[in-house]
């Protein structure tokens, strides 16, 4: 009798449980990101989960793979370069992220994978979102046949002004 009992506590429980809205990963719990990158179609390694941890539990911002690597390695998660990078990469095809080609030499991630623009300060190697309002792309050329737009993506490089050096 007390297990049935329990048992209908439990199935209750289980029906009256509100809904999760959908995950952001910003400070998420371990259980979060494991989900998230199953729903993401990667398998949560130990590996992935403690970069995931990493990127995502800071909220939004913009890394290199080198950043993510120190970062790591100051964590003591041990982990090779070449697997953050390989890392970085998969999540970037899951859409867990978003690679922005800034500056030649490097390539930044974005862990808000949403369509927004940065932009680039070049002296500082760094990069900032672009707010939202007062930008807009019009009068695009039209793509070749079988082709269609798949993204824009926009990047404004800033350097101070001549005042900023006085």
């Amino acid at each position: 009798m007390e297990r049935a009992l329990s048992d209908e506590v439990t199935s209750t429980t289980r029906l009256t449980a509100p809904q999760r809205p959908a995950l952001r990963l910003q400070g998420c719990p371990l259980s979060d990101l494991k989900g998230k990158l199953r729903q993401a179609g990667l398998r949560p390694t130990r590996q992935r989960v403690s970069l995931g941890w990493l990127l995502f539990g800071k909220g939004d911002r913009h890394i290199t793979a080198e950043m993510l690597f120190d970062e790591a390695t100051r964590a003591r998660v041990p982990v090779s370069l070449a697997t953050v990078y390989n890392t970085l990469h998969q999540f970037t095809e899951a859409g867990l992220l978003r690679q922005l080609a800034v500056d030649g030499a490097k390539a930044y991630f974005d862990t808000n994978p949403t369509e927004h623009h940065p932009f680039f300060l070049k002296e500082e190697g760094e990069i900032v979102d672009m707010p939202s309002s007062g930008l807009s792309v019009a009068d695009l050329p039209e793509p070749p046949e079988g082709m269609e737009v798949a993204g824009v993506e926009i990047i404004v490089r800033l350097r101070k002004t001549k005042r900023a050096f006085s």
